[in-house]
């Protein structure tokens, strides 16, 4: 009997034990960390031994093979020793892929994935399609190959689930767009970054679809690296395609194969440029997979807007509240303060990836007028921002609740209270949707 070793004990790597566990494989997983009691639960009902709180070499290094959670480094020890010896690491994804005969409409990018992904998701359900939902959004890929039976998967996949995929292969690869993020993963080297991101597309046929970003240089800069022996879509807001979608004055035109449609941008359910973008690439996935014009049209229509990506809170004394915590990089709020129409009181700041602000200036000077900081150290943001807004419009808190009451003293009615943070939450939050909770709870305190 094989024995498989997991690393990681949360939503990837319990999902990828429980797989190998139905597969008849000898399953140990072990975790550094604690894990959380929804996980441990798992691990027991499926009888799963375990380790928290530290690795054993002797039960780890005997590894036939091993999944690597996401969240793991490649420059952890324990991965590091297991290189050296040669033992094979893969992803969840790789190792779920497996055992999946589900088509696969697999979406990555920088920005825009999350949106992109629910909303073919949102898509294909409307279609009548009987169709999953994974990756690095919603249950484990791996947990739901082993429990549930699904002809379809959309699938969020970021650049770490990438890093360990060797034949892994969807049926439709989406890169929505590619800027830098993560680089303290990468080496700090932007071209390690980019490769890992077009691992999506490394092994398309000729019978599958790649779709793009073709207004992104850094994506089209990068396809002649990759054999690409699939169906090129591309979606571009500044020209038109022979096949793919494409801004048509007011509505977007879409052509697949011998077909033409077009979708007036006043029918989407979701604003700002970003979001015409989303629209496209979920929409090509769609036409892909041969889902009716009408059916897509409806869904643009109808789609709500994905948890912590842009999404309304509350009006207070006609001050709208916006959580946008998943913006953790640069480019997310750019797009994030691009589509305001109304001043915006600007709540930013968390643990810096290496972000370069410049390109926000002109953003921040035509549209906010105050910055509320929120994070340990905000030195940085202040530097680059404080010239613009002025030291009496920047201030610094440290919990949601601090940032959400400086933020109402400076907002005036007609206002938008924004918390789109640039950064990563983990120097006072769990993660990027504790943040966007609590941001919640403190607006609906007020």
């Amino acid at each position: 009997m094989s024995r498989i070793v997991v690393l990681g004990g949360a939503e990837s790597g319990v999902g990828a034990a429980v797989l190998a566990k139905t597969k008849g494989f000898d399953v140990f997983l072990s975790d550094c960390g604690k894990i959380k009691e929804e996980y441990l639960e798992m691990l027991r009902k499926w009888d799963i031994p375990f380790e928290e709180g530290g690795h054993t070499e002797s039960l780890i290094l005997n590894a036939d093979e091993i999944i690597k959670s996401p969240g793991i480094p490649s420059t952890a020890p324990m991965v590091c020793k297991l290189r050296d010896q040669g033992t094979h690491i893969i992803s969840e994804i790789e190792f779920a892929s497996r055992y999946d005969t589900a088509k696969k409409i697999c979406v990555t990018g920088s920005n825009g994935k999350t949106t992109t992904t629910s909303l073919i998701y949102f898509l294909l359900q409307n279609a009548g399609l009987n169709v999953g939902l994974g990756g690095n959004i919603g249950k484990s890929y791996a947990y739901q190959v082993a429990t549930e039976h699904f002809d379809y998967y959309v699938l969020e996949i970021s650049s770490f689930q990438l890093d360990d995929v060797y034949d892994f292969k969807p049926d439709i690869a989406i890169i929505t767009n590619i800027t830098p993020d993560h680089l303290d993963r990468y080496d700090h080297r932007f071209e390690n970054y980019i490769a890992a991101k077009f691992k999506i597309a490394k092994n398309l046929t000729p019978e599958d679809c790649f779709i793009f970003d073709s207004d992104d240089e850094i994506t089209v800069g990068h396809l002649d690296d990759i054999i690409l022996r699939c169906k090129q879509l591309p979606f571009s807001q500044k020209t038109e395609v022979r096949q793919g979608a494409f801004l048509n004055g007011d509505k977007i035109t879409i052509r697949f194969e011998q077909e033409e449609t077009d979708i007036y941008l006043k029918e989407l359910a979701l604003g700002g440029k970003h979001n015409i973008y989303n629209s496209m690439a979920a929409a090509l996935a769609a036409k892909a997979t041969g889902i009716d014009n009408a059916v897509i049209r409806n869904s643009l229509a109808t789609f709500q807007p994905v948890e912590h990506r842009l999404e309304p809170v509350l009006s207070i004394k006609d001050v709208l509240y916006i959580n946008d915590s998943k913006a953790t990089n640069v480019d997310a709020a750019w797009y994030a303060l691009e589509c305001q129409k109304k001043p915006v009181v600007w709540i930013v700041g968390g643990t810096d990836k290496g972000n370069d602000y410049s390109v926000l200036n002109d953003l921040v000077r035509e549209k906010v007028k105050a910055i509320v900081c929120l994070g340990v150290d905000n030195a940085k943001i202040h530097s680059a921002f404080e010239a613009i807004v002025g030291s009496d419009h920047i201030v610094d808190t440290l919990s949601a609740e601090e940032a959400v009451k400086a933020s109402a003293r400076f907002a005036e009615a007609g206002d938008v209270v924004l918390l789109s943070p640039c950064c990563a939450s983990f120097d006072l939050f769990k993660n990027y949707e504790d943040r966007g909770k609590k941001f919640k709870e403190a607006v609906r305190a007020l």
